[in-house]
């Protein structure tokens, strides 16, 4: 694996990736930011150029100064040659085996290689899957998502806002991955550097909102209880399909498979990716 440097490389592998949607959307929303400033400092890995099988993004070296910082540690995976992964995750130089990580990606083939270098290495891994929701790439708005859009209207009593990190404690307490001090620090730095939506309550708090990360993933949505079921989180999501289609981003995210919100999703024209999103959280046994 060696590391794409050159910008126009790096949009050719972009516009290669759109063909995969959804199976690449990790890889493909990190190479987004990387191509516009790169707030997070990542890099992009290949196993050959320009045929590549296996697309990696990851923080450089420099970023992952914390061994226990996994929200940072974070790696975006996509390959076309699965059978091939194994050697590639095996090598210390793409994966640092020694420090706790995680590994996202919308292909479950890529569990079988994960679970048998983890085990080779004394790594204990904790799986994740969940429903990933997706948009038609590239997003447009059709005569149907701007009907949708228009039948939402938000009451006079409640408005629509752009996050910032002074809203970091907030979110941390009710992400389910977070509620700690890493995490505090992940979500700050996404607040500063990415679109986080909300919605004010009459009272002036917010009552419902939701953060974009470094792989343009819409993460860490939350609704107060005493306004769940009354479409905010639906209202909400106006605003920022407006805003995504007009700065023309990769726009995803992952709900469980236990929750209720899926017919508001269908109303909103969003599709349920058969392929799944899925996370790997691995931790050496030595921290554990």
């Amino acid at each position: 694996m060696f590391v794409l440097h050159e910008s126009q490389q790096l949009q050719i592998l972009y516009e290669s990736l759109e063909k995969s949607i959804p199976e690449s959307l990790k890889v493909y929303g990190a190479i987004f930011n990387i191509k516009n400033k790169n707030p997070f400092n990542m890099e992009v890995l290949v196993d050959a150029w320009p045929d590549y099988q296996i697309v990696i993004t990851r923080p450089q070296r420099e970023e992952m100064k914390d061994d226990l910082d996994h929200y940072t540690n974070t790696y975006q995976i996509f390959t076309k040659a699965p059978d091939k992964l194994e050697e590639v995750l095996a090598c210390p130089q793409v994966i640092n085996w020694d420090q706790a990580f995680q590994i996202q990606g919308c292909q479950e083939n890529l569990r079988e290689a994960i679970r048998k270098i983890s085990a080779s290495k004394s790594v204990q891994v904790d799986y994740v899957k969940t429903v990933l929701i997706t948009k038609q790439m590239p997003m447009e708005p059709n005569d149907d998502q701007v009907d949708v859009m228009e039948s939402f209207k938000m009451k006079e009593s409640f408005q629509n806002i752009f996050l910032d990190p002074s809203h970091a404690g907030l979110v941390n307490e009710q992400w389910t991955f977070g509620k700690n001090d890493r995490s505090l620090k992940y979500i700050e730095r996404c607040l500063q550097n990415f679109p986080g939506f909300g919605v004010l309550g009459p009272e002036g708090y917010l009552i419902s909102w939701v953060v974009m990360e470094q792989s343009c993933e819409m993460r860490m949505g939350y609704t107060v209880p005493k306004y769940r079921n009354h479409g905010y989180m639906k209202k909400m999501s106006v605003h920022i399909m407006k805003y995504f289609i007009q700065k023309k981003m990769p726009f995803y995210f992952h709900v469980s498979e236990h929750e209720k919100y899926h017919q508001a999703l269908s109303d909103m024209k969003f599709k349920v990716a058969p392929c799944g999103w899925h996370q790997w959280k691995c931790t050496p046994e030595k921290y554990c």
